[in-house]
């Protein structure tokens, strides 16, 4: 069937529904979101329609300011309309899909799908977003196509970040609505679709659960702090900034401990059952009424010393009371502080012998004993929990994908030495002569198939780029700063691997080999990656040096030569296409700009940042604005209201806050592509390259029709510059950025409007970053940034 997704219902506009509105909104479905009649309504009232659907507005205007956004951009919130049960469930009648939202109790869905009943078009998708109610108590008593098209839809929050979305199906649910569901929230709400059994708590919340209270049992009998604990189970480890307790706060005490209690009553035959018995770590705090952000304390408690600054005390768990916060003084963490590779990381953490170390054994290991005897129980494939652990938690790796990495053999000897033995099937893999969990064969990721003691392909990934598989097998070149592969089909993939990708020397090298590379026996070239950002930017620590020892002509030196790397992507004879995700700043955002095309994921956090530090773009950013502002309009006040825009996006050091905010950045051009599911990025940036290529790609040449304003705009920029500065609003040295700023965007002091060549505009920005590196406030923004705040001394 050919199933399209035009219409959305969803069903409930708490906290869940209203976000899982917006994020349909996001991708462009409309969405009609109903909740019930406010049931203190006088008679007077009850005529009102914006007082009957006051629960439902009121839920997503909440939802539409809170941070971070679960919008892309504000416009596409039109997209959603509102209403409620009474007046408006028959306009379900019109739509492709009814997702329930609601209050996590049987009998209220039962009455919402008594009323669904009586509408719903036969055919017509009903999904519930219950993160445990089983399957089969919410499809009794209903009609056999109602039964046929139900399934669990089960989102984690915020619907728009976390990249999970458990398919959890019905006992008689088609195989079709099943592989539909599969591929639309891969492909379209770019979701990691994770196959469940309808058992309780699916399978990340029950692993995610499992893993939070056993180490809440560990951490209690090893006494170890709060502060501790974070510092410990944090990115340290590839798992989230929150760690353990922070998220516990964030999330809400009170729901871990619900969804623990319910695990423990609700799974009888679990060999672990009493990991979920809260400790008295978890049970006193719970007792307190201490449920973190919600009850404004927890783990943590928010207040102000007696100057009136906010400080943020941490709670001790012996004596119960709030304190000063913690931090973690062990060897072990000590010993990876400066190791940028999270695999090294973890072997050195977990084979350390300190506190730490111990502490990493004893959680690592309980939580690889528990996974394997969840196989077939929640799942029958073992790579289905690494996915969905990984997607819910943030986890950078599974646990399984973990043992593998520490060796399992190594590890099972430990396991057995500490009473922690995995099921009998991990004994009978190795006796098999299969030593892993997963194994890459040409350049394809394979899971060990428990059945046919035999590996099989990751379902989904076949035909994906995927760096990770052809590390060993396809690169064609490499520094430390830089790797370029090749990705098939006569594509190269040029990935960087410096702190947070930020751009050096070996990156420059990077790009200009890689391109010289692909001239001479490519299509095409990407630029991406797969980790958590794009690039923050230049390394700035040369730049203060240089700037230190008032080296200017090693400065305009070095920008030049990054100027000519931004235009050797942007005029070379084959297609560059860059993939930006996470942040892509500064320098990232430049040679974004100056590539054939973007495809950048939807979560692409991109900007000209350099006002922040005492800068101006100067490695083509602020032409490439300037140059698109005079493509996209000509003549009069219109053309500087938009050069102004652009002004205030640099002068403002804006960052889009997604990939469709950036095309009213002018970043993204019409053509510039979004990819909605991280995991395809590379795979769409390929495609990119291909179809320039297929389409005749021809080198470009550089432009000489840039129209600048001259006098005529710097007059205006000026008058607002000292406007801002009268008014205290900016100080001097913001005044003068702004002004060179201004200089370049105009084209200097020209008497009229005219055109001018892309390279009179660089040579201004050169002429302009270098002048600012001479201003002594530029050298302390610059060393506040590399020394975190440390006082610039002479």
């Amino acid at each position: 069937m050919n199933r399209k997704i035009r219409k959305v219902a969803v069903l409930g506009s708490g906290v869940m529904g209203s976000r899982i509105a917006c994020h349909f909104a996001n991708i462009g479905v409309e969405v009609l979101l109903l909740d019930i009649v406010p049931r203190d309504l006088d008679e007077n009232q009850k005529s009102d329609p914006k007082l009957r659907n006051k629960i439902v507005n009121d839920a997503l205007a909440f939802a539409l300011k809170s941070k971070p956004s679960p919008i892309y951009k504000a416009d596409f919130a039109k997209r959603i309309s509102t209403g409620n049960f009474e007046d408006d469930m028959s306009k379900i009648s019109d739509v492709d899909w009814i997702i329930e939202v609601v209050v996590e109790r049987l009998d209220i869905k039962k009455i919402v799908f008594d009323q669904v009943e009586q509408y719903r078009k036969l055919g017509t998708l009903i999904t519930s977003n219950t993160s445990g109610i089983p399957m089969h108590l919410m499809c009794d008593g209903r009609s056999e196509d109602f039964r046929k098209h139900f399934c669990g839809t089960h989102f984690f929050n915020p619907p728009r970040y976390l990249r999970l979305l458990e398919i959890i199906p019905g006992p008689e649910t088609d195989q079709e609505i099943i592989d539909f569901l599969m591929h639309y929230g891969d492909l379209y709400l770019g979701k990691e679709t994770v196959l469940c059994k309808d058992t309780p708590a699916f399978i990340a919340n029950r692993i995610g659960i499992y893993a939070i209270m056993s180490a809440m049992h560990t951490i209690e009998n090893m006494g170890l702090t709060v502060g501790e604990v974070d510092r410990m189970t944090g990115p340290i480890i590839g798992r989230a900034k929150s760690a353990t307790f922070r998220t516990m706060d964030v999330v809400g005490l009170d729901t871990t401990v619900n969804v623990a209690n319910g695990l423990y009553n609700g799974l009888p035959n679990d060999e672990s059952k009493e990991a979920f018995v809260l400790p008295n770590i978890v049970k006193q705090v719970h007792e307190n009424g201490w449920f973190g952000d919600k009850s404004g304390q927890g783990y943590f408690k928010k207040t102000k010393d007696e100057n009136g600054k906010r400080v943020i005390l941490e709670l001790d768990l012996k004596t119960f009371e709030y304190g000063e916060r913690t931090r973690a003084k062990f060897k072990a963490l000590e010993a990876v502080k400066d190791e940028e590779d999270l695999k090294v990381r973890i072997k050195t953490l977990v084979n350390f012998d300190d506190k730490a170390g111990e502490f990493y054994r004893k959680t690592f290991f309980d939580t690889f004993r528990y996974v394997t005897y969840r196989i077939p129980e929640i799942s029958d494939e073992l790579f289905r929990i690494d996915q969905a652990v990984c997607a819910g938690f943030a986890w950078q790796m599974g646990p399984f994908d973990t043992w593998d990495l520490l060796g399992v053999k190594k590890v099972l000897a430990q396991m057995e030495e500490m009473d922690l033995k995995p099921a009998p099937w991990v004994y009978d893999m190795l006796e098999a002569g299969n030593e892993s969990f997963y194994i890459i064969e040409n350049g394809i990721k394979k899971y060990y198939d428990i059945p046919s003691k035999t590996y099989k392909a990751i379902p989904g990934t076949e035909g994906l780029v995927i760096l990770e598989n052809i590390r060993e097998t396809h690169k064609v070149w490499g520094n430390p700063g830089a790797s370029l592969f090749d990705i098939g089909d006569g594509v190269l993939c040029l990935e960087f691997h410096t702190k947070m990708n930020s751009m050096g020397q070996e990156v420059i090298e990077g790009i200009e080999t890689a391109i010289s590379i692909a001239e001479k026996g490519y299509k095409g070239l990407v630029i991406g990656n797969e980790g958590e950002n794009f690039s923050a930017g230049a390394n700035l620590a040369m730049l203060f040096m240089f700037a230190g020892d008032q080296e200017y002509d090693e400065i305009n030196l070095m920008v030049a030569q990054f100027q000519n790397t931004m235009k050797r992507a942007k005029f070379s004879s084959i297609p560059v296409v860059a993939a930006p995700a996470g942040l892509a700043l500064g320098g990232g955002c430049e040679l974004s700009l100056h590539c054939d095309a973007i495809q950048a994921h939807a979560e692409t956090y991109i900007g000209l940042v350099e006002v922040g530090v005492g800068l101006i773009p100067g490695g083509g950013g602020t032409k490439e604005l300037t140059l698109r502002v005079a493509d996209s309009l000509t003549g009069g006040d219109p053309e500087l209201n938009r050069l102004q825009e652009a002004f205030m996006n640099i002068a403002t050091a804006k960052v889009a806050t997604s990939a469709e905010e950036a095309r009213d950045m002018n970043i993204l051009r019409p053509q510039d592509e979004i990819t909605l599911n991280r995991k395809r990025l590379l795979t769409d940036a390929k495609e990119k390259v291909l179809e320039l290529y297929d389409a005749g790609y021809t080198q470009p040449v550089e432009r000489k029709d840039i129209k600048v304003q001259g006098r005529t705009g710097l007059a205006l920029f000026e008058a607002g510059v000292n406007g801002m500065l009268l008014g205290n609003y900016i100080s001097e040295h913001d005044a003068k950025i702004a002004k060179k700023l201004a200089w370049i965007m105009c084209g200097g002091d020209l008497t009229y409007p005219q055109e001018v060549t892309e390279k009179y505009l660089l040579d201004l920005e050169r002429q302009m970053f270098v002048e600012l590196t001479a201003e002594p406030k530029t050298l302390e923004r610059i060393h506040s940034i590399l020394f975190k705040g440390k006082p610039l001394r002479n």
